[in-house]
């Protein structure tokens, strides 16, 4: 198959894998609606505890695929859904970029937690050249992670920056050889991988904003016992063996213990 979106599990984190080699990675309408599915398969599965996003060969994503789109389709509705199903997701999730990262991937990426990035990495954000209007959640989302000033230079222009630039405005979280980026990736979510689920959960509602949950989460870290693991754990000079992982929604609605 031409354009799909793949994906392999190991050690804890999961893989995803933007392949469509014909059009330099660009997403058609199935592998953006393919995107939430696949997630959403992962945030309660125990065996997965982080998610690269990632591309194949020597780009992470050119965007979309406007070729791919019926009548039917709204591609900025597709774009925006696979986005935010990436910025809702559970468990750290991690951009891995070499290439060209534009337009839909760099929506893509931005939803990510953190995006580690090659060298040759190239960014933009390109609706100015053709007219669109870019989605009032991605324009958020940009200029929370950049600042207010580094995305309108973004969007303005639509010219692309560079990976130095990119990890001076922040859109960048570490800049890498190429050829030592999957080493670097490899090695930080085996990190991640290795960590506090709730703390990272957690933390990852708290940073986007939400703030109205104090009360489930000392629920779920007093029921947890990753707490007194954590402590013992760190007396005894071992790595600790934490048990808490993301509830399916069901069982996140019962009470603690019930």
């Amino acid at each position: 198959m031409d354009a799909q979106l793949m994906s392999t599990v190991a050690d804890g984190v999961a893989t995803v894998t933007i392949s469509h080699p014909a059009r330099r990675n660009a997403m058609t309408a199935d592998m953006w609606r393919a995107l939430p599915e696949l997630l959403d398969g992962f945030a309660y599965d125990p065996s997965v505890r982080a998610v690269v996003l990632t591309g194949a060969g020597g780009t992470f994503c050119a965007g979309a695929d406007i070729t791919s789109l019926t009548g039917d389709d709204d591609p900025q509705a597709l774009a925006v859904a696979a986005e935010d199903a990436l910025a809702a997701f559970p468990k750290p999730t991690l951009a891995a970029v070499r290439g060209h990262c534009v337009g839909g991937g760099t929506q893509l990426a931005a939803a990510c937690d953190l995006r580690f990035a090659a060298r040759d990495a190239l960014f933009g954000v390109t609706p100015a050249r053709l007219g669109i209007v870019y989605p009032a959640s991605s324009t958020r989302r940009l200029a929370a992670l950049v600042g207010p000033a580094a995305a309108k230079y973004l969007l303005f222009s639509a010219e692309l920056i560079d990976g130095d630039r990119a990890l001076r405005t922040g859109l960048v979280d570490e800049l890498l050889p190429a050829d030592l980026l999957d080493e670097r990736v490899a090695a930080f979510t085996r990190v991640l991988a290795a960590r506090s689920q709730l703390t990272q959960a957690a933390a990852k509602e708290y940073a986007g904003g939400r703030t109205d949950r104090d009360g489930y989460w000392a629920a779920q870290a007093a029921g947890s016992g990753d707490t007194a693991e954590g402590v013992a754990a760190f007396l005894e000079r071992r790595d600790p063996a934490f048990t808490w992982t993301v509830p399916s929604p069901a069982a996140a609605a019962r009470p603690t213990g019930g």
